[in-house]
Protein backbone atom coordinates (compact mmCIF):
# COMPACT_ATOMS: atom_id res chain seq x y z
CA UNK A 1 0.00 0.00 0.00
CA UNK A 2 1.08 3.45 -1.05
CA UNK A 3 0.31 6.29 1.34
CA UNK A 4 0.28 9.90 -0.31
CA UNK A 5 0.57 13.30 1.43
CA UNK A 6 0.01 16.62 -0.14
CA UNK A 7 2.30 19.11 1.50
CA UNK A 8 0.53 22.63 1.97
CA UNK A 9 3.06 25.16 0.99
CA UNK A 10 2.67 28.76 0.69
CA UNK A 11 3.39 30.31 -2.53
CA UNK A 12 5.09 33.36 -3.40
CA UNK A 13 2.04 35.79 -3.30
CA UNK A 14 0.94 34.26 -0.12
CA UNK A 15 -1.55 31.95 -0.70
CA UNK A 16 -0.68 28.40 0.38
CA UNK A 17 -0.05 25.55 -2.80
CA UNK A 18 -0.77 22.15 -2.73
CA UNK A 19 2.85 20.17 -3.21
CA UNK A 20 2.06 17.70 -5.85
CA UNK A 21 5.71 16.35 -5.84
CA UNK A 22 8.90 17.73 -4.47
CA UNK A 23 11.30 20.41 -4.09
CA UNK A 24 14.13 20.19 -6.89
CA UNK A 25 17.53 18.94 -5.90
CA UNK A 26 20.43 21.14 -5.97
CA UNK A 27 21.66 19.41 -8.94
CA UNK A 28 18.54 18.88 -10.43
CA UNK A 29 18.35 22.87 -10.22
CA UNK A 30 21.41 23.56 -11.33
CA UNK A 31 20.84 21.21 -14.79
CA UNK A 32 17.71 23.59 -15.04
CA UNK A 33 19.27 27.17 -14.05
CA UNK A 34 18.64 29.13 -17.86
CA UNK A 35 15.11 28.07 -17.33
CA UNK A 36 14.99 28.93 -13.67
CA UNK A 37 16.29 32.16 -14.58
CA UNK A 38 13.40 32.30 -17.36
CA UNK A 39 11.29 31.57 -14.15
CA UNK A 40 12.16 34.15 -12.08
CA UNK A 41 12.71 37.38 -14.89
CA UNK A 42 8.84 36.41 -16.22
CA UNK A 43 8.00 36.93 -12.18
CA UNK A 44 10.24 40.23 -12.68
CA UNK A 45 12.31 39.15 -10.08
CA UNK A 46 16.26 39.87 -10.80
CA UNK A 47 18.94 38.21 -9.74
CA UNK A 48 19.98 40.78 -7.59
CA UNK A 49 16.38 40.39 -6.26
CA UNK A 50 16.58 36.87 -5.78
CA UNK A 51 19.87 36.64 -3.92
CA UNK A 52 17.71 39.52 -1.44
CA UNK A 53 14.98 36.91 -1.20
CA UNK A 54 17.34 33.99 -0.56
CA UNK A 55 18.16 35.75 2.48
CA UNK A 56 15.57 38.35 3.59
CA UNK A 57 12.75 36.36 2.33
CA UNK A 58 13.67 32.95 2.72
CA UNK A 59 10.26 31.52 3.18
CA UNK A 60 9.21 33.24 -0.47
CA UNK A 61 12.42 32.05 -1.92
CA UNK A 62 11.30 28.59 -1.17
CA UNK A 63 7.88 29.27 -2.14
CA UNK A 64 9.44 29.99 -5.89
CA UNK A 65 11.48 26.98 -5.91
CA UNK A 66 8.47 24.71 -5.41
CA UNK A 67 6.47 26.70 -7.20
CA UNK A 68 9.60 25.86 -10.27
CA UNK A 69 9.72 22.43 -9.05
CA UNK A 70 5.95 21.71 -9.57
CA UNK A 71 5.42 23.11 -13.04
CA UNK A 72 9.25 20.90 -14.14
CA UNK A 73 7.24 17.77 -12.74
CA UNK A 74 4.36 18.54 -14.00
CA UNK A 75 5.34 19.17 -17.98
CA UNK A 76 7.70 16.19 -17.43
CA UNK A 77 5.10 14.15 -16.54
CA UNK A 78 2.60 14.90 -19.04
CA UNK A 79 4.64 13.90 -21.69
CA UNK A 80 5.74 10.57 -20.21
CA UNK A 81 4.33 7.49 -22.27
CA UNK A 82 6.81 4.53 -21.05
CA UNK A 83 8.39 3.78 -17.78
CA UNK A 84 10.25 0.18 -16.93
CA UNK A 85 12.05 -1.03 -14.00
CA UNK A 86 14.50 -3.26 -14.21
CA UNK A 87 15.86 -6.30 -11.56
CA UNK A 88 18.16 -8.56 -12.42
CA UNK A 89 16.17 -10.95 -12.77
CA UNK A 90 12.63 -9.31 -13.94
CA UNK A 91 11.73 -6.25 -16.38
CA UNK A 92 8.82 -4.22 -16.02
CA UNK A 93 7.75 -1.87 -18.68
CA UNK A 94 4.67 0.42 -18.38
CA UNK A 95 2.69 1.95 -21.37
CA UNK A 96 1.34 4.99 -19.60
CA UNK A 97 -1.98 5.93 -21.24
CA UNK A 98 -4.62 8.73 -20.24
CA UNK A 99 -6.81 6.55 -18.28
CA UNK A 100 -5.03 3.55 -17.08
CA UNK A 101 -1.33 2.33 -17.09
CA UNK A 102 -0.65 -1.20 -18.89
CA UNK A 103 2.03 -3.72 -17.64
CA UNK A 104 3.97 -5.95 -19.82
CA UNK A 105 7.00 -8.51 -17.61
CA UNK A 106 9.61 -10.69 -18.39
CA UNK A 107 10.98 -12.71 -15.51
CA UNK A 108 13.54 -15.38 -15.22
CA UNK A 109 12.17 -18.73 -14.17
CA UNK A 110 15.07 -20.46 -12.19
CA UNK A 111 18.76 -20.41 -11.63
CA UNK A 112 20.70 -17.92 -14.04
CA UNK A 113 23.46 -15.70 -14.26
CA UNK A 114 21.34 -13.25 -16.70
CA UNK A 115 21.21 -9.55 -15.18
CA UNK A 116 18.66 -7.51 -16.57
CA UNK A 117 19.95 -4.45 -15.20
CA UNK A 118 23.62 -5.16 -16.53
CA UNK A 119 25.01 -4.85 -20.08
CA UNK A 120 24.31 -8.15 -21.12
CA UNK A 121 23.27 -8.28 -25.17
CA UNK A 122 19.97 -10.04 -25.88
CA UNK A 123 22.24 -12.90 -27.88
CA UNK A 124 24.42 -13.30 -24.48
CA UNK A 125 21.14 -13.15 -22.35
CA UNK A 126 19.70 -15.95 -23.77
CA UNK A 127 23.05 -17.88 -24.50
CA UNK A 128 23.50 -17.77 -20.63
CA UNK A 129 19.39 -19.08 -20.10
CA UNK A 130 19.81 -21.96 -22.57
CA UNK A 131 22.88 -22.60 -20.34
CA UNK A 132 21.37 -22.29 -17.24
CA UNK A 133 18.09 -24.42 -18.22
CA UNK A 134 16.23 -20.90 -16.88
CA UNK A 135 13.00 -19.77 -18.39
CA UNK A 136 11.62 -16.68 -19.38
CA UNK A 137 7.74 -16.28 -17.87
CA UNK A 138 6.03 -13.28 -19.56
CA UNK A 139 3.18 -11.50 -17.82
CA UNK A 140 0.96 -8.25 -17.92
CA UNK A 141 -1.66 -6.28 -16.02
CA UNK A 142 -3.43 -3.34 -16.79
CA UNK A 143 -5.70 -0.85 -14.12
CA UNK A 144 -6.95 2.65 -13.64
CA UNK A 145 -4.94 5.65 -12.09
CA UNK A 146 -5.28 5.43 -8.41
CA UNK A 147 -5.53 9.41 -8.76
CA UNK A 148 -3.78 11.69 -10.66
CA UNK A 149 -1.86 10.18 -13.34
CA UNK A 150 0.92 12.52 -12.92
CA UNK A 151 1.15 11.99 -8.87
CA UNK A 152 1.05 8.03 -9.50
CA UNK A 153 3.46 7.93 -12.58
CA UNK A 154 5.71 10.63 -10.11
CA UNK A 155 5.59 7.81 -7.48
CA UNK A 156 6.57 5.20 -9.57
CA UNK A 157 9.99 7.34 -10.39
CA UNK A 158 10.83 8.04 -7.05
CA UNK A 159 10.49 4.10 -6.29
CA UNK A 160 12.86 3.75 -9.05
CA UNK A 161 10.86 3.51 -12.63
CA UNK A 162 12.94 5.02 -15.36
CA UNK A 163 11.56 6.90 -18.07
CA UNK A 164 11.69 5.19 -21.37
CA UNK A 165 11.71 7.75 -24.82
CA UNK A 166 10.87 5.09 -27.21
CA UNK A 167 9.32 2.25 -25.21
CA UNK A 168 11.05 0.16 -27.61
CA UNK A 169 10.89 -2.63 -24.49
CA UNK A 170 7.09 -2.36 -23.82
CA UNK A 171 6.68 -2.64 -27.83
CA UNK A 172 9.11 -5.69 -28.07
CA UNK A 173 7.57 -7.41 -25.31
CA UNK A 174 4.01 -6.24 -27.17
CA UNK A 175 4.65 -7.99 -29.88
CA UNK A 176 6.31 -11.25 -28.70
CA UNK A 177 2.65 -11.03 -26.34
CA UNK A 178 0.05 -11.61 -29.49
Amino acid sequence: MILTFTHKKQGPDNIFMDMNYRRLTVEELENLREDFVRFLAAHQISAFDWEKMKTDESEKADAFLDQFSEGVFDNILKKVEYLEFKTPQDIKTFHCLPDKIKLLGLMVEGESEVDFTGDQSAGDMLGILQKSGAGLKMYSAEKAYGGSREQELFRMLEQGCLISKDGEMYKLLNSVSR
